[in-house]
């Protein structure tokens, strides 16, 4: 026997269970990433448990099973998140009732709580992304519950699934215009997704910390972190080597981790660190628009440099004196902007001063070798007198003829990070690099600092946007020089000129399905791809980015003159109540459609059954009419008689007489009088 012919031969109990545990498996099946091990895990085995009972026909657990699993679930949540408050210990709990609440379906109550727990997980997976990809799972998801709750009000018989799924696809259409109305008139609140407390960790990027080796991690992540659209086109963009995309800046160092100043959500402190940056910008603006992906940190990301804040929906910014872009908290949706930015720029102070020397002190006890050299360097009767731009090419100049190469995996580094990279290996990913070389110019006493950031990118030739991803994170110095302020020196450039301007990036070892890819068709992956980025990067500009600013501007072009949320939810409610005076008139139209001979006799039954005759619905006309005179009599012959017509209109080949005629007879008959009590 086949699978098929097996389900058939299901109790239709049965069959729905299985189709339902189906459907509540592709509703959770995403949250897998996000919940923990033991909750996805004991999540799949009570419902293949369940599925096992309904396919077996066995009874379901007892009472004390599910008070045990219930107990063991909060547990489990209470340890791992050790709450069972906030968006991650809500979900995890969600989940885990949804699967539990499957082996107690008993009745059509049980279903419809299992209905809307499925429905409710499902709008949990936006609380972790809105990619196009979960939507599209979602949509199915959707289809499926409809499926199912369409099939659990549909007692009688074995409807066939195909059925049951053609009239919930029916419906989801018929609520597709009022989900699009919903959507471009609710009124915007930021952000769309998410719960107070989210966790703002996990996701990888930049962050206000780098320790030597870690940055060569995010070069293994290929997600698109910055998508860029030039104001004129490409004509107008700077060369692709000054695409420096500003992040954190690190001052402080321990040895072996670079740190910036934490940030904290803090108005107050975002107005002490918030002083003049002493930027001065000259030549041709860069006009751009930055659609920002959550990476769940304050910094904003602009080309160098911006002297002026971008307009941020909800949002304010604010600059440091490190020339940083933030914002006053993190960035935990889509984001999209507009900046200015110049390429020629110069910022800092001109002469030395006392904050200056905090970034010229080292750690005590690190990099001998390094301090060494440094000696050395100022004993060298070339750079006895040299000054800081001096300094900094003889640097340059060891980098590129010293035998040094830029790579991915160099190993892990010991105690002394930048004696092992000038001395023992030689070798070294971007913040390797960049760390030695500020380390050293340090030990020279020349005020120094590591920039990180983003620098390169590509562009989608699909959509024309540039996309930067988290691969192209990168490190850089800056140097303090007399009378010029704060200069980029970017080391990596000096030992692999290609990293500069994307050129040519360093990527993980691929897996055998890539590399197969790759030998049947070199350009197939990377077209492909730029297709699949592009219908993103739509769905984040007209989708996760339709702010409330677009809905105001869509009321403008409606002829609004100055439109507010007041607005928005007039046009809201006027759209509500068409649509609900459309949905009463299609229900009046629809009940007119139905058979008015079949109407006139539930009148006629109606009518009998008044007069103390109750006749059964699958009666036909001259039964009715044999029963009338039996219990009437004579005095009820003309209601017979025109029972008779009526069943002469519906089965004569030619009928006499009309519908119409016969409704206006029904109330002019003698109709039975009601029994007197």
């Amino acid at each position: 026997m086949t699978l098929r012919q097996t389900l058939a031969s299901l109790p239709r109990d049965a069959r729905d269970t299985l189709f339902l545990l189906v459907v509540i498996a592709v509703v959770v099946a995403p949250q897998a990433g996000n919940l923990p091990g033991w909750a996805s895990a004991l999540t799949g085995a009570v419902l293949l448990w369940r599925g096992r009972l309904a396919w077996l026909g066995k009874a379901l657990p007892g009472s004390w099973t599910k008070v045990l699993l219930v107990v063991l679930a909060v547990a489990g949540t209470l340890y791992s998140h050790r709450t069972i408050l906030g968006r991650d210990a809500g979900v995890t709990l969600i989940v885990m009732l949804l699967a539990l609440k499957t082996l107690e379906l008993h009745a059509r109550r049980d279903a419809l709580v299992v209905f809307f727990l499925g429905f409710f997980t499902m709008l949990s997976n936006f609380f972790f992304s809105q990619s196009l990809l979960t939507a599209g799972a979602m949509l199915v998801a959707l289809l499926g519950l409809l499926t199912a709750l369409v099939n659990a009000h549909m007692p009688v018989g074995r409807p066939p699934l195909v059925q049951t799924f053609r009239m919930a696809g029916s419906m989801a259409l018929l609520g597709a215009p009022i989900m699009v109305a919903l959507f471009m008139l609710f009124p915007r609140m930021s952000p769309l997704w998410g719960m107070p407390g989210d966790n703002l960790a996990g996701r990888s990027g930049l962050s206000g910390t780098m320790k030597v080796g870690d940055m060569a991690e995010i070069a293994l992540d290929d997600r698109v972190a910055i998508r860029l659209k030039f104001e004129g086109g490409d004509s107008n963009m700077p060369p692709q080597s000054a695409l420096y995309f500003r992040g954190p800046v690190l001052t402080a160092f321990d040895g072996r981790e670079w740190q910036a100043e934490p940030f904290r959500e803090d108005s107050a402190w975002a107005a002490r660190v918030a002083v003049p940056a002493s930027l001065q910008v000259s030549g041709p603006a860069v006009r751009y628009e930055v659609t920002l992906e959550p990476q769940r940190q304050p910094w904003l990301m602009v080309l160098e440099a911006t002297p002026e804040a971008p307009a941020l929906p909800g949002m304010q910014a604010y600059m440091t004196q490190d020339l940083q872009w933030m914002t006053t908290r993190p960035i935990t949706e889509v984001l999209r902007y507009q900046a200015v930015s110049y390429p020629s720029f110069r910022h800092g102070p001109d002469a030395s001063s006392r904050p200056l020397r905090v970034h010229a002190e080292l750690p005590p006890g690190f990099n001998p070798r390094t301090l060494a050299l440094a000696a050395q360097m100022r004993a060298d009767p070339a750079l006895a007198n040299a000054d800081t731009q001096q300094l900094v090419n003889a640097v340059l100049q060891r980098l590129r003829t010293g035998g040094y190469s830029y790579s991915l995996d160099p190993g892990v580094f010991g105690e002394h990070t930048a004696d092992e990279f000038w001395f023992d290996r030689k070798e070294g990913f971007c913040e390797h690099i960049s760390s030695a070389f500020v380390v050293l110019m340090r030990a020279l006493d020349v005020p120094s600092r590591i920039v990180t950031g983003y620098q390169g990118g590509e562009r989608n030739p699909v959509d024309g946007y540039w996309t930067i991803r988290n691969a192209d994170a990168h490190a850089w110095a800056e140097v303090w020089v007399e009378n010029r302020g704060w200069v980029r020196v970017d080391p990596t450039g000096a030992i692999a000129p290609s990293r500069i301007g994307a050129f040519q990036r360093l990527r993980a070892p691929q897996g055998a399905f890539a590399n197969a890819m790759g030998t049947i068709s070199p350009g197939l992956a990377q077209n492909l791809r730029a297709v699949w980025e592009a219908v993103n990067n739509r769905w984040n500009q007209w989708v996760l980015n339709y702010s409330q600013a677009r809905q105001l501007d869509l009321l403008k072009a409606l002829g609004f003159e100055s439109p507010s949320w007041q607005d928005l939810t007039t046009v809201l409610g006027v759209l509500v109540m068409l649509a609900a005076l459309g949905g009463g008139a299609w229900t009046l139209w629809e009940r007119s459609q139905h058979d008015p001979w079949l109407r006139l006799m539930a009148r006629t039954r109606q009518r009998l059954a008044r007069a103390g005759l109750t006749l059964p619905d699958t009666l036909p006309p001259r039964a009715m009419a044999d029963r009338v005179r039996a219990q009437f009599g004579a005095s009820s012959q003309p209601v017979a008689d025109w029972l008779l017509r009526l069943e002469h209109l519906r089965y004569a080949p030619h009928p006499t007489q009309a519908l119409g005629q016969l409704r206006r007879e029904f109330g002019a008959l003698p109709w039975p009088e009601p029994p007197k009590h």
